[in-house]
């Protein structure tokens, strides 16, 4: 995987465009982290920001394709923050201590979490681009992690992929304990690397 991948739209934006664009997000951020996924309409994201509703709209079709851009800004501060800290030797360390940051991020924000999750697999056609770049962008930060060759690695990534958006599902909609989630990606973490090494010895 590169590490190229980027948001969508925000080449063929002027820097003011940009800027009223990442204002816009962060008004959506701010009444998710407020009120969940219920108080984020376009109309009070629209206000929050001091934009008229149609400008809204100009950069997003619906309220779910923000909401998913609010994942995107999300996704990229925690996985800085592991980069900034350069955490572990190993590709098992370094993987786990992705996943175990990214849930205790979201367990310290449960509201902001289960909107963007509700959005991020809703069936709203207008999140599909949106979307893949945050799911390739996801990918993109657990090959980082696991930095060495590995087998199959397009399979490990997709799989640690399923393994986190069920571990946020479980997190921020089921509520289960931060510590229980926090294992479980752990486990599913070491164990899926192991097993794809495991099956290059054997093949």
């Amino acid at each position: 995987m590169s590490g190229d991948v980027r948001f969508t739209v925000t080449r063929t934006l002027t820097k003011d465009q940009q800027a009223r664009r990442e204002r816009l997000i962060d008004a959506a951020r701010d009444l998710a982290r407020e009120g969940g996924y219920p108080a984020v309409t376009m109309h009070d994201v629209a206000d929050r920001a001091g934009v008229a509703r149609a400008t809204v709209y100009r950069y997003f079709a619906t309220k779910d394709h923000l909401l998913t851009e609010v994942a995107a800004t999300w996704a990229h501060r925690i996985t800085g923050d592991i980069d900034a800290l350069a955490v572990g030797d190993t590709p098992v360390e370094r993987l786990t201590a992705l996943l175990e940051r990214i849930v205790e991020v979201a367990a310290q924000e449960r509201t902001l979490t289960s909107a963007i999750i509700q959005a991020v697999t809703s069936d709203d056609s207008s999140v599909d681009d949106a979307r893949t770049v945050l799911f390739l962008f996801v990918r993109d930060r657990l090959s980082a992690a696991i930095g060495e060759p590995v087998p199959a690695r397009d399979d490990v990534e997709v799989v640690l992929g399923h393994i986190l958006l069920a571990a946020l599902v479980s997190l921020a909609s089921l509520r289960r304990p931060t510590e229980e989630i926090a294992d479980m990606v752990r486990t599913s973490g070491r164990l899926v690397l192991a097993g794809a090494l495991a099956g290059a010895t054997t093949a």
